[in-house]
């Protein structure tokens, strides 16, 4: 089945292109072929993060040039607007996704070692930077998801919000408005939607969020490092590490938690996004030793729930039992990275047999699965999954090759 499977998928990369040099209508026009998430329906622009986990499958497909032209578009779109959009569409411009851009350069650079191409998109990161860190800061020094939203954007937000949480708003004003802010900001996040936050995620320093930035922090001194330019990337990083072992590092659960800028406390509730840590290797050998012992509480029989089981959950798409591709990822790779080779093998294989599963009894691969029963998942703000490429293929190759490797 594998086989058959990995056949299917490195055949199929070429459905998933799309190119459209101009506007038209809703579509923002980007300058080179793209690869959306799927190969018809939903999903046909060029997503943020999604991207990410997708060029990890199109570099180990041997499709480097497609991962290269999927960052130019990016690199294009901050250009354009000064921070890279959820999705090239025009109602997508209130918000960004979670910051893999310089993610995304370092790993082609690794292969195509162009220089000049480094050069210019560094320059590109350095922007995106920027925007992270004037219009997503917070008074704690850490940063934030939160969204663009003019006063015309609340109703629709709401309506929005209300339709995928299956919930009512009241009809104050000011809680209104608290509803949309929360909308657009699980939206920015990409966990669209959880319970990490109840309905005030946009008053959270998001723990990995920072985890990112102080990856893009690392990542920019290893490309001006490259380029031979000075810099003081490295104080930078240094200094989000230190804010987030005083704010984010919960002693008591021994974890990376989110924290609550408002209330000046940490979060305990457990999610895949303390793993981020692991990920950027933030952590050190102690924390990360703690964080692998929450697989107790996110591992089932057939992968990673994206957080662990609660009473107080809203049963949303990014809450046990769903589990996600691009946090398969996170996880495998983080813990590789500090040497858990059997777990992060463990956990490979899981998601592997997952994939494999479905694929045999649908003929597909889907965009977020059911951990604790194996099947397709079904969620009520989401629906059934769509059908997909993007992500799950990527990870699907990306895991088959690290079952058993060190």
């Amino acid at each position: 089945m594998s086989k058959k499977l990995i056949e299917y998928i490195k055949n199929n990369w070429e459905a998933t292109l799309r190119y459209h040099p101009e506007d038209e209508d809703t579509l923002i026009g980007l300058p080179k072929p793209y690869t959306v998430p799927s190969i018809r329906n939903k999903f046909q622009e060029l997503y943020y993060w999604d991207t990410y986990f997708t060029n990890v499958g199109l570099i180990l497909s041997g499709r480097v040039e497609y991962a290269k032209n999927n960052i130019e578009n990016i690199a294009y779109l901050i250009e354009r607007y000064g921070y890279m959009l959820n999705g090239n569409r025009t109602y997508y411009l209130n918000r960004s996704q979670p910051p893999f851009f310089s993610h995304m350069v370092k790993d082609v650079y690794e292969v195509i070692l162009d220089k000049g191409w480094l050069n210019h998109m560094y320059r590109i990161a350095v922007k995106e930077y920027e925007f992270w860190q004037t219009l997503r800061q917070t008074n704690c020094g850490l940063n934030r998801y939160y969204g663009f939203m003019e006063k015309s954007d609340v109703e629709t937000l709401v309506a929005h919000v209300e339709r995928r949480l299956k919930i009512t708003c009241s009809e104050e004003k000011e809680e209104r408005v608290k509803m949309a802010e929360a909308g657009v900001t699980f939206f920015e996040s990409g966990w669209d939607c959880n319970s990490r936050f109840g309905m005030r995620p946009q008053e959270y320093a998001w723990i990995d969020l920072n985890c990112l930035l102080y990856g893009m922090e690392k990542n920019l001194s290893f490309f001006a490092s490259e380029l031979g330019i000075k810099n003081d990337w490295e104080d930078k990083a240094e200094h989000r590490k230190a804010l987030l072992n005083e704010l984010c590092w919960n002693e008591k659960m021994g974890m990376f938690a989110d924290y609550d800028y408002i209330n000046k406390t940490m979060t305990d509730f457990v999610s895949d996004a303390s793993f981020y840590a692991m990920f950027v290797k933030l952590c050190t050998p102690e924390q990360a030793a703690s964080t692998v012992k929450l697989l107790e509480k996110v591992e089932c029989e057939y992968g990673i729930a994206a957080c662990e089981k609660r009473d107080d959950l809203m049963q949303l798409q990014w809450d046990y039992p769903i589990g996600w591709a691009c946090l398969h990822f996170i996880i495998i790779q983080g813990l590789r990275n500090y040497g858990y080779y059997k777990e992060a093998e463990r956990i490979a294989r899981k998601y592997c047999t997952l994939v494999e599963n479905n694929y045999e009894k649908t003929g597909n691969v889907w965009e977020k699965y059911n951990v604790v029963t194996g099947e397709v998942a079904s969620t009520k703000e989401g629906g059934l999954a769509a059908m997909m490429m993007g992500w799950s293929a990527g990870i699907y190759l990306y895991a088959k090759e690290n079952c058993g490797k060190e």
